[in-house]
């Protein structure tokens, strides 16, 4: 106890001297004290690196930091049984700040890079558009005078629930026999609300329609960006997808993935983003579900084991504070379903607290995939991006007027979009 309130008079001395010298223009000197953050998150094992050569020493006990090399500013953690250390800067013998190291047990995943095929089934029916229906009273369109708006998702009709498009048409036509309208339920923007609509005779025709363009599903390709060999957990792709005519995000019901093949490439060029085209396989087979699509990719598991023989060991992955600036590498298929790795460079990378989806800036630097591709190209978002042995985001976007850059995503973030928790063992031998 004695010794608790030893430390803290010590503290606030220390401050207090810290607050002075800066006051009276010893800034430079001690600038690297205030650069250090309070809290830092390690794996095991791992190499810190501190931007300071000042005295570092453990609060309490017997200090896990067993290496502290002042000239290389370096300070190695070896955190086999601890959730979290608090170690304190010095000045003059007094200690000036107190940096907390959380040490998260060893986590890895298998780098993707593969080329998949994409199906969504959305969550009901998704609006896309209005047509006029041709009535003997003029050109009306059912849906628009029911106050529907692209956009919109019908998920019940007269209380029952709507999955495809054909569930709509015995609806209609019972309406049309009965005059009754039809009582909808319509989600917007995450909300609800009802309305009725009441079906038009085409004079054309003789057929009833609700003058509305609908879609239940949706297909494209992209790249597979990690697994998690033990709860088969994946993430692929590193952004949202959304409906083509809406621009707005798919509310997913369900979905799959399956192998696709890169048949050829649309190269890309100032102003005009370049395009991967390819098929899905033959057999069609089915290698994982989708249960989620957000912002940061979409997520589900495997049911098939895939590898893309070129990294198929577990890797493990980094923090957005541990990415840096310089060299790395990108997993992609540019040529039937091989994948390749092909040298980038990460040009900035913003150490995030919490998730954001443009957390990287990276170039396209290998000379084989610009002149096959002009840089990045659409169907290659989600190939992983790996430096120094460590998984640390996806690809996402192209740079519309330079398509040899774009950004990334970092890992954390998709892997927290997955479900897969890397704070949680931490936090129980913490506790």
């Amino acid at each position: 106890m004695e010794n608790d309130m030893l430390n803290r008079y010590r503290y606030v001395i220390g401050v207090i001297l810290l607050v002075s010298l800066i006051m009276v223009g010893f800034f430079p000197k001690l600038q690297q004290y205030v650069n250090i953050p309070k809290k830092i998150i390690v794996f095991e094992n791992q190499t810190v690196h501190m931007n300071t050569s000042l005295p570092v020493s453990s609060m309490y006990g017997e200090s896990t930091i067993y290496d502290i090399n002042q000239g290389d500013s370096k300070l190695t953690i070896a955190g086999k049984e601890i959730g979290k250390e608090e170690l304190m800067l010095h000045f003059a013998g007094i200690p000036v700040k107190q940096v907390d190291v959380q040490v998260l047990s060893d986590f890895k995943v298998i780098p993707g890079g593969q080329s998949i095929g994409v199906k969504l089934n959305s969550r009901g029916v998704l609006v896309v558009g209005y047509h006029q229906v041709d009535t003997k009273e003029g050109k009306r369109s059912p849906g628009e005078i029911a106050g529907i708006q692209v956009g919109d998702m019908i998920t019940k009709i007269n209380g029952t629930t709507i999955e495809k498009m054909s569930d709509i048409t015995p609806f209609i036509q019972q309406s049309g026999k009965t005059g009754e309208p039809l009582n909808l339920e319509i989600i917007r923007d995450k909300s609800k609300f009802q309305t009725k609509l009441v079906p038009l005779k085409d004079k054309q025709d003789y057929a009833y329609r609700i003058g509305l363009y609908i879609r239940d599903s949706a297909a494209g390709i992209g790249t597979m960006t990690f697994y998690d060999p033990k709860s088969k957990k994946y993430g692929a792709l590193g952004h949202v997808i959304s409906d083509m005519d809406t621009k707005k995000p798919i509310v997913v019901e369900n979905g799959q993935i399956v192998r696709s093949t890169v048949t050829s490439i649309e190269k890309g060029t100032n102003g005009v983003p370049g395009e991967k085209l390819a098929r899905f396989s033959e057999d069609k087979e089915i290698i994982g579900s989708i249960t989620r699509n957000s912002p940061f990719g979409i997520f589900g598991k495997l049911s098939s084991k895939i590898e893309n023989g070129v990294m198929d060991k577990p890797l493990p992955i980094a923090l957005s504070h541990q990415v840096k600036e310089g060299p790395a590498k990108i997993l992609t298929v540019v040529n039937d379903d091989e994948v390749e790795e092909f040298d980038v460079e990460i040009v900035s990378t913003i150490p995030q607290k919490f998730p954001a989806t443009k957390g990287m800036v990276i170039k396209i630097t290998d000379s084989k995939l610009l002149n096959k591709t002009g840089g990045i190209v659409q169907g290659m978002s989600g190939s992983p991006i790996i430096q120094d042995g460590k998984v640390v985001g996806a690809v996402t976007h192209v740079f519309v007027n330079d398509p040899t850059s774009g950004y990334g995503v970092h890992i954390e973030w998709m892997l927290s979009e997955a479900g897969i928790d890397i704070y949680e063992n931490s936090q129980k031998k913490a506790s």
